[in-house]
């Protein structure tokens, strides 16, 4: 980083629950930042090895006013929706389900007793494409490129003279760097941005910080470049975007800007409503039900 950009904060991620038992760590939202442009959620699931009779197996549920994007690094998961969509995910794919105005979906390991590996990000769709129709978007592949040592695959947005297909509606980044050795490179950053790295296997030296898995490091605009280092195999998530000039309200699965749209949206999923739809069947989990509905403050970054 330059010398005048703001120290970075350390931002520790918390440990929760997805579908039956299997443990995340959650990073963000965090009390100490809520958003990193328009990415508003950010989970990392595993490595799990689970036992032969166990998988990750998440029941239907709703969205309003993001995308879900799944980035796969081990194992097979299946989403299913109410848009009619059945589709694997495998390791270097990504998932991406605009819920807009509304959808459900599930997700199902698609063999009990594997391994789990992967980041469950959440990005929130800004005022004038929150209401758009649903629709799903698979990406077996990503563009990438060798730098210094690293392996760069570019999961959203455009950066280091790429650009990624995926179907994005804000000015945002996200990259995947994995080294199996000794690696050290500078990532030009974008004028505007800010930007957020966390270590999804091994460790580095993110800007001169030690980032090991289960912190966040939050780098405010203002900085020109980022090195990101490791003497050892390693793997690192970046994240980066305009910061969202909308305040939000996060509850459970949704995004929307007041207490009536989550009212509104929750009346709708526990009524069967056809907002929602009816997902594809195939999973095994029951549908989940949301927690009660009390007063939910504006969280923005």
């Amino acid at each position: 980083m330059n010398q005048n950009a703001p120290a970075p904060e350390r931002i520790a991620a918390r440990v929760s629950i997805i579908g039956e038992d299997t443990p995340i760590r959650r990073a963000l939202p965090s009390r100490a930042r809520r958003m990193v442009g328009a990415w508003c959620f950010l989970d990392h699931a595993g490595p799990v090895q689970f036992a032969p009779d166990d998988g990750l197996h998440v029941g239907a549920h709703p969205h309003i006013g993001l995308q879900t994007f799944t980035w796969m690094i081990e194992g097979e998961l299946m989403h299913r929706d109410s848009l009619g969509n059945a589709q694997i995910i495998r390791p270097g794919q990504v998932n991406l389900m605009t819920a807009g105005r509304g959808i459900a979906h599930t997700e199902d390991s698609v063999n009990d007793g594997g391994r789990l590996h992967a980041a469950q990000l959440w990005i929130a769709l800004p005022d004038g494409e929150r209401f758009r129709a649903p629709a799903f978007d698979h990406y077996p592949q990503l563009p990438g490129k060798p730098l210094d040592g690293w392996q760069v695959t570019l999961l959203a947005g455009r950066a280091l003279g790429l650009e990624a297909p995926t179907r994005i509606y804000s000015p945002m980044v996200g990259m995947d760097w994995t080294c199996e050795n000794a690696a050290r490179a500078v990532l030009p950053l974008e004028a505007g941005f800010e930007y957020a790295a966390m270590v999804l296997r091994g460790q580095a030296h993110i800007g001169g910080e030690l980032l090991t898995p289960g912190e966040l490091l939050y780098f405010a605009p203002g900085g020109q470049s980022l090195e990101i280092a490791s003497d050892a195999a390693c793997q690192v998530l970046i994240l980066g975007g305009e910061p969202f000039g909308e305040e939000i309200l996060l509850w459970w699965n949704f995004v929307a800007r007041s207490q009536a749209e989550l009212q509104a949206a929750l009346d709708d999923w526990e009524s069967g409503s056809e907002r929602f739809g009816k997902v594809h069947p195939g999973s095994r989990a029951a549908p989940l039900k949301a927690p009660a509905l009390d007063g939910v403050r504006l969280k923005n970054a």
